[in-house]
């Protein structure tokens, strides 16, 4: 497995196994990665054909528990840092 599937959660089950969701106009696709026997948090928010790829440190025991701790580590994000988050 190539160093940017093994990075970005290529491989290791679809992202589409778990539903985006839409918060404050942004789209938020849980993109947990494995890593060994847990999962990494991570997230792709959209808006406007811009995005911004979330990878936390954090590991956790399933991937349920990445994917909805990503979808509330990416709402935060958008909360605090709003459009500035995708750089503009």
């Amino acid at each position: 497995m190539s160093f940017l599937k093994k990075l970005f959660g290529g491989g290791g089950g679809s992202a589409s196994e778990v539903p985006p969701e839409t918060h404050e106009g942004f789209t938020i696709r849980p993109e947990p990665a494995p890593e060994g026997d847990k999962w990494r948090i991570g997230a792709m928010i959209e808006k406007d054909g811009r995005t911004h790829h979330m990878i936390r440190a954090d590991l956790l025991e399933s991937r349920e528990a990445a994917a909805d701790a990503s979808l509330r580590k990416a709402r935060q994000m958008i909360d605090e840092q709003g459009e500035g988050l995708l750089g503009g």
